[in-house]
């Protein structure tokens, strides 16, 4: 299909869900003229796959989920630690035992009260191996969960754990709900959730939109926007047509889109473009269980001879910086000391030709006991940077005699198929980096399990100790010691080409009001947006 009549069947499919929206809007209950009003329209690449916060893995879900539950504390807007359902908390002077004290004023969307024996419930699920959380790593030291009152939890810790409080922001659900449920991933409450948080669910169809309704009984306060919708979008450069028409609110914009689309009369009077580093780095990482890959002198080789520069500069157009490591860059834990790997072929060929690899045949591929260098690199449809970064790669590798295959996969298939199978050669993904240096979840041989996050298997005993002893140190000039070794460390392995941390370009319609940019970005305070009410686009 040509990439007009593409845009033009996207077209008219974003024609037709205009007529499902308004039949939303007339369809699900409203609450009058009064604030909160209007309907706030997000644009994503790739659909939601589970909304239950310990079991989404994938930004959609985890997005969807933030609106919909609440955690025991949360993030302000200048990434400190504050209470959500907790009111407050004190930790004993051995830091093993945390107390939450609880509002007594929060309900769930169904009306019932939320207990303290909820969240006793939820850290049970998480802790139980057989619902397959990836984060139970993060919660591993937790000895035991004690409900003191209905309104009082208290946390006992195997030892300290510096990251408690931020990881206990983790989504809380309904014991009224779930107590008893077989599989709570695939139960309907899943895909039909139930949370105490600023959204209500409202209807999901799968691959098109997920519907959510502002809770007049938020604990916080209504919410500005009335209605919530997340449309899936998978095209970005109809993503951009559908912002600029006023089929959707908001998206993600592309560098190209950012630097050169967002100048025109129309974009300028309708948008607001942000710009600020992201919290994420993008990498290559290479699955450590296929013979290619288990020499690092071929992962350090591979690494050298990948041009980051180059793909900053001509992929993102510069909204980008150089990444080294696994750390939240800025934050004292990055270790900027740690040179990674400047682009050097030279060095590469001289590491590959070390490792036994030489063109012997010389068809310009190397090869080892007749076995080619040569292999596939896979990544997910719906980003541009991605695909172009896997192009320019590809095209880096080969000029040192590396044979590397593109292969773009549907984001869901290749969640399932590929990675979470470990069904693959080399992968470009990227992860959100945490506030807390904390990376367990990812790093942790532990991690490397069936369904861990950890799925290029990477292990170390050095790294694994490090990792561990982070997690018990409070104070944190040594706390940097620990992660900038660590830094160092993974660096050297290379289980990873860590290419650069991208800049967040979002881009919001302008009859949204309340937006501040700030570290933790611009979403952090969604709930006080609003639309005055002479700018109301659906009115219902």
């Amino acid at each position: 299909m040509r990439g007009a009549e593409r845009v033009f069947l996207c077209w008219k499919r974003s024609l037709a869900f205009l007529s499902v929206a308004f039949f939303l809007g007339i369809d699900l209950p409203g609450y009058g003229a009064a604030v909160p009003r209007d309907s706030y329209v997000a644009g994503g690449i790739s659909d939601a796959r589970v909304l239950i916060p310990f079991l989404a893995d994938d930004t959609a879900s985890s997005s969807i989920c933030e609106l919909i539950f609440n955690g025991l504390t949360k993030v302000d807007k200048d990434l400190r630690v504050t209470g959500d359902l907790a009111r407050s908390w004190k930790i004993s002077e051995d830091g093993r035992l945390i107390t939450f004290y609880l509002r007594d004023n929060v309900r769930w969307h169904d009306g019932k009260a939320f207990t303290a024996e909820d969240v006793k419930f939820t850290y049970e699920q998480i802790l139980d191996p057989s619902n397959g959380s990836p984060y139970i790593g993060s919660y591993s030291m937790i000895r035991e969960v004690r409900v003191l009152d209905e309104h009082t939890v208290s946390f006992e810790y195997e030892e300290p754990y510096a990251p408690a409080l931020l990881k206990l922001g983790m989504g809380i659900l309904p014991q009224h709900i779930l107590r008893g449920a077989e599989d709570i991933r695939s139960s309907d409450f899943a895909t039909r959730p139930v949370g105490t948080g600023p959204y209500r669910f409202g209807r999901w169809k799968n691959g098109e939109y997920i519907v959510l309704e502002a809770n007049r009984d938020y604990f916080e306060g209504v919410p500005g926007i009335k209605r919530y919708v997340y449309r899936i979008i998978p095209d970005q450069a109809v993503a951009f047509l559908e912002l600029v028409s006023g089929g959707v609110d908001s998206v993600a914009l592309s560098p190209y889109q950012y630097r050169y689309r967002s100048r025109t009369k129309d974009f300028v009077e309708k948008i607001e473009k942000y710009k600020y580093p992201s919290h994420s780095y993008v990498y290559i990482g290479y699955n450590l269980k296929d013979p290619l890959f288990s020499d690092k002198r071929v992962r350090r080789a591979l690494s050298y001879a990948v041009d980051t520069r180059k793909i900053i500069d001509s992929v993102l157009l510069g909204l980008g910086s150089p990444s080294t490591g696994p750390f939240l860059k800025g934050s004292p834990f990055y270790d900027e000391s740690v040179e990674g790997y400047p682009y050097d072929p030279g060095r590469a060929e001289a590491l590959l030709k070390e490792a036994g690899w030489e063109d012997t045949d010389g068809d310009g591929i190397l090869d080892r006991d007749g076995v080619p260098l040569s292999f596939t690199v896979a990544t997910n449809q719906g980003s541009r940077v991605r695909e172009d970064t896997a192009t320019i790669v590809q095209s880096q590798w080969a000029e040192i005699g590396v044979d590397a295959k593109i292969r773009v996969v549907a984001w869901s298939a290749f969640l399932d198929q590929f990675v979470n199978k470990k069904n693959f050669q080399a992968v470009i993904l990227g992860w959100t980096t945490p506030i807390d240096p904390d990376i367990y979840s990812v790093w942790h041989s532990d991690s490397s399990r069936e369904g861990g996050l950890n799925f290029v298997s990477y292990s170390n005993g050095r790294v694994d100790a490090l990792i561990e002893e982070g997690r018990r140190e409070f104070d944190t000039r040594k706390r940097r010691e620990i992660y900038h070794e660590l830094h160092g460390l993974i660096s050297r392995d290379a289980p990873y080409t860590f290419l650069f941390v991208p800049y967040s370009t979002p881009a919001v319609n302008r009859r949204f009001k309340g937006i501040e940019p700030s570290p933790a970005g611009i979403g952090y305070n969604f709930i006080e947006w609003y639309v005055p009410e002479e700018e109301v686009k659906y009115k219902f």
